[in-house]
């Protein structure tokens, strides 16, 4: 299975050497798995139109507040558990900011495969 490859620093499209959008194979060494749990984790709930019961209430509950870091993380693991193939998942949060989160998912397969992306 593929994903749509990102740039990490921007979450945008990228492309590969013959100027197509880039995609990841979701497995190592690509870590495409990982990459769509981090994308989960930064979707806002509500904002998938086929599916607006994914995504984490940033806006209910997480913006304009200073919920506690265990709180982001439950809501972070949940996220990334709605990856299909994701059947582990471990958030790390490495600095909170006044206008973000940054830290890492690390998510494992059903194979044992551990991969990790920022977010």
């Amino acid at each position: 299975m593929k994903t749509l490859a990102l740039d990490t620093e921007g979450w945008d499209l990228t492309v590969d050497g013959s100027g197509n959008i880039a995609t990841l194979e979701r497995a190592p060494p690509e870590a495409g798995l990982a990459q769509d749990a981090a994308s989960a984790i930064r979707l806002f709930a509500g904002e998938l139109w086929f599916d607006t019961t994914q995504g984490i209430p940033y806006f209910a509950r997480v913006l304009g507040r200073q919920p506690p870091i265990a709180l982001l993380k439950a809501y972070f693991v949940k996220a990334a558990l709605t990856v299909p193939g994701v059947v582990s998942a471990v958030c790390y949060i490495s600095s909170v900011t006044n206008r973000g989160v940054n830290g890492q998912v690390q998510v494992k397969d059903a194979d044992g495969t551990t991969t990790m992306a920022a977010f």
